[in-house]
């Protein structure tokens, strides 16, 4: 008998839980049965059957693997099963799974889903969703796919529901026009498959997620000297989708998690100084639509707080720093960080309002050495949106622009942007800066965001992760619609495009959102700030920067 599971905790309710098929490499495609899923293992060739509550897993095609190598498509309709495999649609039944050939494409096939009498086939060569005639075999119509990446396909309802593997994303599309009602982020990388399974327990859908890819790990090989060598493994998993979609607000919520974050200064110059009447300002978490704050306590040495352009700040003073003297001080909070992505269409802002004049002459400005009166940035900016006039657009373009111009690397330190692009080779925080500055110069208002990045492991609950490097992304301004986020470098992941669009208008869980448009750190004596060339904080004390990941959130009205 199943128990009644309504007041359990996502980790407490074994329907919520990460699912870890045994024998499991890549799983490419999952589909609903009965009382389980099916999935299929495009390396091993693997037809599976999967226990949701217990693992267990079961082999459907134990003479027919060879037959199933490299499938990356599943959908199940009544007993027939539906798989795509090179650039072949194919179907077979669970009682005899010998595959009979369906129709081919000039391309390779990726997902398929089966809806009445049509089958969907999506095509990431074509960048298309195919939609064949079940009897006859001949194509209908096809739909653009929204993503860039290898896509995998099932129906719910009216509904078209995509993964994309590249866009770290599932799309909810309407099933007969194909235009995108909204997109959710997954919580991790590569997403291959998706099916809608029945909580029998509520009545209520939940949406499960495939996951395959490698992972890095320490092994033990006693044979070398010294023993411990880095070694990469399968990874694969499906883990339920949580998601709530905000229409008014245009945009959508997915997994989210509780988080501790701590940063600490701990006082270790490098030269002893001595500074008097000391005011060491940290920024301090924000509060936006993912990212709500419930604590915030003081580690080390209390501090007051202040509130400097619509930012939080922590203000730890000092009467006297003297040589010698050390110390360990900061905070640390408790954050709930959601997924977020908007779904905001170029129509939407065709007749958008004027920029507040407050807004030009802070968000347009030259005010962070963005070397915006070059010749280089100048024709940049020109170059970068053509003739074109919608700001979405305008912004999209200029993402684009400087992801063919510039290639990721990291440096000791940050140039301006204009030495930067000259270069071709940029990191966060130059790819930062050359935004800001093609941005601003064609009238789009632009701000700095940061400042760390939660090591993104949900399966270490509890561990204290530190991340390897602060990091810097941007939020530009829509008016009548606010502030939008998108990503510095991360998307530039393909030389010369097609870029996803995953950070564009959207933040993964593990972004921690830590004072817009304002210093993060600072110091100042006597009430005048400290002169950078002569006292760095750097050169001050070293930081100390600490995630610990408690447990996982569900939107409401999911």
């Amino acid at each position: 008998m199943i128990p009644d599971l309504t007041s359990l905790s996502v980790h407490e309710n074994p329907w919520l839980r990460t699912i870890r098929p045994f024998g499991a490499a890549a799983l490419s495609g999952i589909a609903k049965s009965d009382n389980s899923l099916i999935a299929i293992d495009s390396t091993q060739g693997y037809l599976l059957q999967i226990d949701l509550l217990t693992d267990n897993t079961t082999i459907l095609n134990p003479d027919h693997v060879a037959d199933f190598l490299d499938a990356t498509g599943l959908a199940l309709q009544g007993d027939k099963l539906w798989f795509t495999q090179g650039n072949s649609v194919y179907c077979c039944t669970l009682a005899d799974p010998t595959p009979q050939h369906f129709v081919s494409l000039p391309y390779s096939a990726n997902g398929v889903a089966v809806w009445e009498s049509t089958i969907y086939v999506s095509c990431q060569k074509t960048g298309k969703i195919l939609i064949f005639n079940l009897e006859t075999a001949k194509e209908i119509t096809r739909l653009y796919a929204p993503g860039v990446g290898i896509e995998n396909l099932t129906i719910k309802g009216e509904e078209l529901w995509v993964t994309d593997t590249v866009e770290q994303t599932v799309y909810c599309l309407d099933r007969a026009t194909g235009e995108i009602k909204f997109s959710v982020l997954t919580p991790f990388e590569c997403p291959t498959g998706l099916a809608f399974y029945t909580n029998p327990t509520t009545g209520e859908d939940i949406l499960y997620v495939s996951y395959a890819g490698e992972e890095p790990y320490i092994r033990d090989n006693p044979n070398a000297n010294p023993n411990y060598e880095l070694a990469f493994r399968d990874r694969t998993f499906i883990h339920p989708l949580y998601f709530h979609y905000d229409a008014e607000e245009k945009y959508a919520l997915s997994n989210g998690y509780l988080i501790e974050m701590s940063y600490v200064e701990e006082l270790s110059p490098l030269d002893e100084v001595e500074l008097t009447d000391l005011e060491w300002r940290i920024a301090l978490p924000t509060e936006t639509h993912r990212q709500k704050i419930r604590k915030i306590e003081f580690v080390g040495i209390p501090f007051t707080e202040e509130i400097q352009d619509g930012q939080r700040v922590a203000v730890f003073k000092f009467d006297v720093l003297k040589p010698g003297e050390r110390h360990l001080f900061g905070w640390k909070a408790l954050l709930e960080v959601w997924s977020i992505k908007y779904h905001i269409t170029p129509r939407d802002v065709e007749k958008v309002p004027e920029l507040p004049p407050e807004f030009k002459n802070r968000y347009l400005a030259d005010d962070d050495d963005l070397a915006m009166d070059t010749e280089i940035i100048r024709n940049a900016a020109i170059e970068a949106i053509g003739n074109e006039t919608n700001l979405l657009r305008k912004i999209y373009k200029i993402r684009n622009y400087v992801y063919d111009k510039l290639s990721y690397g990291i440096k000791p330190h940050i140039d301006s942007p204009d030495v930067a692009l000259e270069r071709g080779v940029g990191s966060c925080g130059e790819y930062l800066g050359v935004l800001l500055a093609l941005a601003r110069l064609n009238g789009i208002a632009c701000r700095t965001v940061g400042r760390y990045k939660c090591p993104p492991h949900p399966e270490l609950l509890g561990v204290p992760l530190s991340p390897d490097f602060n990091h810097v992304w941007m939020e530009f301004y829509l008016p009548g619609f606010g502030w939008l986020p998108m990503e510095s470098n991360p998307d530039d992941v393909f030389e010369g495009g097609p870029y996803p669009s995953r950070f564009f208008m959207g933040l993964a869980w593990y972004h921690a959102e830590i004072g817009k448009s304002i210093t993060f750190e600072s110091l100042r004596s006597k009430g005048e700030p400290v002169n950078k060339q002569n006292i760095s904080i750097g050169d001050l004390a070293i930081n100390h920067v600490r995630f610990r990941i408690l447990k996982e959130l569900i939107p409401v009205d999911n």
